[in-house]
Order: structure tokens, then sequence, then C-alpha cells
């Protein structure tokens, strides 16, 4: 089993990541040029992350340009197979504009760049980024966004929640769903979802800035564990 993270032209947070998978995690990690065409070598028990940053700059929309580079299709054949696939913030991103997860990511609702410690809440303990997350506590990631407006239309938005497939949402400190939590404006305060078979992940806090403890925060631990633990 292994990870490969998708470099594309303005990634920033690849390397963040690959520390934590390899360093703190001690998982096999490879970086992947988002000009490859193919994932050689890698099947349904190998994960495939996309990192935060701004690919290609954000011109267009956060991840409008990404979703076409040629790692794309790859990455789609790769969870087509039961792979799974891992974005993160801009990946998050990137994954909804390629139609592999549902919703869109909005400006957010103060139209300006976000970037402090948030209070999110598992929305199952079913999936692999959720596996470990304890039910109904706080946890405390950071985010770094300023097109992190989760939405889609009250059809999706049902679905989602009946099959379960709500990965995170914004909460307070005590773990309760509020509007005032909501600082981007998100439907329902989702900071994460998942496809329908739950391979494909998305989520905008970043969980890799919060994994050790010279951060003085390891509650990404409970998530990027749980992932790990569920390839293994």
């Amino acid at each position: 089993m292994k990870f490969g993270v998708v470099i594309f032209p303005g990634s920033n947070c690849d390397r963040d990541i690959i520390h934590v998978l390899e360093q703190v995690l001690g998982q096999k990690v490879e970086t992947l040029w988002h000009k490859e065409e193919s994932l050689p070598g890698y099947g349904p028990e190998d994960c495939i992350v996309l990192p935060g940053g701004f690919s290609y700059g954000d011109y267009l929309r956060s991840g409008a340009i990404a979703r076409f580079s040629p790692i794309m299709n790859a990455v789609m054949r790769h969870a087509e197979k039961g792979g799974k696939v891992v974005g993160i913030c801009n990946g998050f991103q990137i994954l909804c504009e390629a139609g592999l997860l549902p919703g869109a990511l909005l400006r957010n609702k103060n139209q300006r760049f976000v970037c402090k410690n948030a209070n999110i809440k598992a929305g199952n303990n079913k999936l692999a980024l959720t596996k470990y997350a304890p039910a109904q506590i706080a946890l405390t990631i950071p985010v770094a966004h300023a097109e992190g407006r989760y939405y889609a239309d009250q059809e999706t938005i049902d679905e989602i929640f009946q099959n379960g497939q709500v990965l995170f949402q914004y909460c307070d400190e005590n773990g309760e769903i509020t509007e005032e939590a909501n600082f981007n404006g998100s439907v329902m305060n989702i900071a994460g979802v998942s496809n329908r078979n739950g391979n494909v992940m998305g989520m905008m806090p970043h969980p890799e800035r919060a994994a050790e403890e010279a951060l003085h925060n390891q509650d990404g631990l409970y998530i990027l564990k749980g992932l790990v633990d569920t390839l293994n």
C-alpha cells in the first residue's frame, strides 16, 4: 500500500501532507506530476492525494483548470476501480470540478480569504477519514481558503445526508452545529463530503497542519490515521 501525492503548478501543501504521511505515520509516499497520464503500479489498495494550494493560480475558479490536467483522467480511472482518492482544500475543489464529488465550492460569504483554526465534527464514523473521529466531539483543524463555501442543490444535499456522505460539518467548540460556527457560509455547515461509494473524499480543513506535538495540535491524526488504517 502506498500514497501518491499529485503536484500541480501552484500546489503549496504537498510537502506538508508528504511529511506527515512519511515521517509521522510511516507510510510510503510518491510524488506524481500533473502531466503524468497514467498511474502504473497503483491499485485499489493505494491512495491518491490531491493537496492544498492554488493550482494554476486559482484562475477561472479554484480547481477549474487542474481538473483538466492529464493526470486527472488516471485519477478518475483509479476511483472507478475502487481506489481511494482524497482531496484537501484545493484538492477538494478539484474533485468537485471533476465531478468526482457532488457539489461545488464558492467564494466565502465574507468574500475574503480566511486562515484560522476551525472546529469540525464528523458526520459518521463509517468512512476512512472519519473512522477514528470522536463522535459529537469537535476537532480543531486549520482552514485557509477563499472559495470554501460548499454548495449543492437541495436534492443533492438531501441525498448526501441520507447516504452518509457528509464527512464533516463546521461546529462550535462544544460540537454544536451553529450558524455562528459556519464562517464561510457552507450549506448545512458542510466541511467535507464523499462520493456515494465512499472511496473518494474531500474536505476544506487541513488535517496535515494539525498532526504533530510540535504544533500543539494533533487533532488531524484522528482523520489521517483512519485513512492509513483503512488502507493497511
